[in-house]
């Protein structure tokens, strides 16, 4: 924009307070540069985008404090990994859990997804390094070699190669084909924080806790620059999209180096103090921070600083004159060919495995709640189908006048009202108020399904409670506003859900009942506990509520649910229940047999309630004495 050409350097976008406890790591999405994955110590995954300050969605799932968090290269999926080395992936589009992988025995320390296929790689602070295969959930292979923690993992552009760096001051390259390590460098004195590939040309740049930066020619495997200006340890670095420098994010501060020879084009005085991550985007670079519970962005106008080929003529160093920069795009050493490789024809180690009951527990368990409906479907789902999510294509962000700073007033996720510092950590829930004024007006028994108008509802049960609990007069437009604020939610999961359903209604014409199970048994928004004894234990208590509803409707369907389950899982449970003991150990058995005690007590339970209500006229006694009947082997 002609603003931010004409103004400051370098300014701070926003400052928000992610979390209610500490934050302890975040991620930028590297293709996009607008969105922000952050975790806390309070087990949650935060999405953002960046410069906005309400949070568009909120991942639960983890129950340790979440150590790393990684995008995919689309920005459509994003892994967090947590204290105890678990790893759940969830996919952003779909608004979902897509898998929880299991494995490491501590920390999770790094992350990378591989550019094509579904894979990803983590590093632990086990020492181990893991290749998993996102679809079928599980692990393809295992690196080992470094003895202390896997510090950053990073995939080559073209798909072939993972390097690895660690607390034990060395960095692998791994060949993903062969399963084996192709090389390492030593030169390192400190752990080596931060590895990247070179976007264009065989090139590994690393960072390290002895204040060096390093350039590694992967033709030849040897060190071919050292830059040593920084003041603290290196954490942060990133690439040119063109590939004409390196920027390091260093002690509030962004240093720009060349290399071939070493040389350091600038020094831009950022107020980041300690920063976490970095991307470019729009010729600008994005650098993110955080503090206990708060997170900090800044923005550096790129244009506005010296780069390789743009000011440096020659370099004098100890009174000798350093040949000029190669120009860009003149390269010495070989491309990337960037071929569609996948991990696929990696040979396990006997680590793969079938999805266990607890790791469907697990994701049952998972979340991925909308929180800001509006800028959600604005990124992940764009209206111009053409147009890949997340926008490839954005405003840069506007510079603040030359003149006086302009510290960024960011609002509350509860109030829009208050200055300064936000503390939007997505919104809390919704809270009925403590008491009504008036008193409610008698209600029928039963409130017929037929009926087209609501009883017993009050509009103040659907608003958020007032800190001083004072009335306030709302227009019909404010109380509607805040009762459809989960509507555009709704609309997004049923959209997705539609579209799903779409493709079993095609598959379903094509007339092989065996692919239309296949298809339908493998698409991701079909439950696998759906298909099994699970589904009892979680649905009962369900329908025990449903049974005890004053609605007529909510009554029928727990009927109808308790119909289905009695026919189909019942001869199940009682044949389980009465199969005498069997010799040795089988887990399934045992696990199968402690599902069927738990249906049977729940089953038990719903039969006092049916026998209760046996005896009610109308619809409703019909139905719960036909329910009685088969509920009557639960008596013997």
């Amino acid at each position: 924009m002609a603003g931010a050409s004409a103004t400051k350097t370098s300014w701070k976008l926003q400052e928000i307070v992610a979390h209610s406890s500490n934050v302890s790591s975040l991620a930028l999405g590297k293709t996009s540069g607008r969105l922000l994955a952050t975790g806390g110590e309070d087990c949650l995954v935060n999405i953002w985008a960046v410069s906005k300050p309400n949070c568009i969605m909120r991942l639960t799932g983890h129950n340790n404090p979440v150590e790393c968090i990684q995008f995919s290269s689309s920005e459509e999926q994003v892994v967090a990994g947590s204290q105890s080395g678990s790893l759940r992936v969830w996919d952003l589009e779909a608004a979902k859990i897509l898998r929880t992988l299991m494995g490491h025995k501590a920390n999770i320390c790094s992350l990378d997804f591989h550019p094509f296929g579904e894979h990803l790689a983590s590093g632990s602070l086990d020492t181990n390094i893991k290749l998993w295969d996102v679809r079928r959930k599980g692990c393809v292979f295992r690196y080992k070699g470094h003895t202390q923690a896997v510090r950053c993992l990073a995939f080559s552009p073209d798909g072939k190669w993972l390097a690895s760096s660690s607390d034990d001051s060395t960095i692998k390259l791994w060949d993903l084909t062969a399963g084996k390590m192709i090389t390492e460098f030593t030169a390192h004195t400190g752990a080596v924080n931060i590895i990247q590939f070179h976007p264009n040309e065989y090139l590994l740049a690393s960072g390290s806790s002895d204040r060096t930066i390093k350039l590694w020619d992967l033709e030849k495997f040897k060190l071919i620059g050292s830059s040593e200006g920084e003041t603290g340890p290196v954490r942060c670095i990133a690439f040119h999209p063109d590939g004409c420098c390196l920027y390091s994010g260093s002690q509030d501060s962004l240093r720009v180096y060349g290399w071939e020879p070493d040389r350091c084009f600038d020094v831009v005085p950022v107020g980041w103090g300690r920063v976490a991550d970095l991307a470019i985007c729009n010729n600008q670079l994005i650098g993110v921070s955080y503090q206990f519970t708060n997170v900090s962005s800044y923005v550096v106008d790129l244009n506005r600083v010296k780069k390789s080929g743009s000011v440096i003529q020659g370099l004098i160093q100890d009174d000798k004159l350093l040949p000029e920069p190669t120009p860009k795009g003149a390269t010495i050493r070989r491309n990337y060919d960037r071929p569609l490789t996948t991990c696929t024809n990696q040979s396990p180690e006997g680590e793969r495995r079938s999805p266990s009951s607890e790791d469907e527990r697990e994701e049952k368990e998972s979340t991925a709640e909308i929180h800001n409906a509006e800028d959600y479907k604005e990124i992940f789902q764009p209206k111009n189908a053409i147009s890949r999510t997340p926008p490839r294509r954005s405003e840069p962000f506007p510079a603040p006048p030359e003149d006086g700073e302009v510290e960024p007033t960011v609002v509350t996720g509860t109030s829009r009202q208050q200055p300064a510092v936000v503390h939007p950590a997505c919104p809390p829930p919704v809270v009925s108020p403590a008491a009504a004024t008036a008193q409610p007006r008698p209600e029928p028994a039963v409130i017929f399904s037929s009926r087209n108008e609501p009883i017993g509802l009050n509009v103040s049960d659907f608003l958020p409670v007032m800190k001083n609990h004072k009335p306030s007069a709302l227009s019909d437009e404010d109380a509607m506003s805040q009762i459809r604020k989960g509507h555009d939610t709704m609309c997004v999961m049923l959209t997705s859900r539609l579209k799903n359903l779409d493709t079993v209604r095609s598959v379903w014409n094509s007339g092989d009942v065996k692919v239309r199970a296949a298809v339908i048994y493998t698409l991701p928004f079909v439950p696998r506990s759906l298909w099994k004894l699970d589904l009892c234990t979680s649905i009962l208590p369900q329908i025990e509520e449903l049974l005890q509803s004053k609605y007529e409707s909510y009554v029928q369907t727990g009927c109808t649910s308790l119909k289905l389950i009695l026919k189909r899982f019942w001869p199940l449970i009682s044949d389980t229940l009465a199969a005498p003991p069997s010799v040795g150990v089988d887990i399934s058995r045992e696990e199968r047999l402690q599902k069927c005690k738990a249906c049977y007590k729940q089953l038990k339970n719903l039969s006092n309630l049916v026998k209760n209500k046996a005896g009610l006229v109308g619809r409703h006694g019909s139905a719960f004495r036909e329910l009685q009947l088969l509920m009557a082997p639960l008596d013997y």
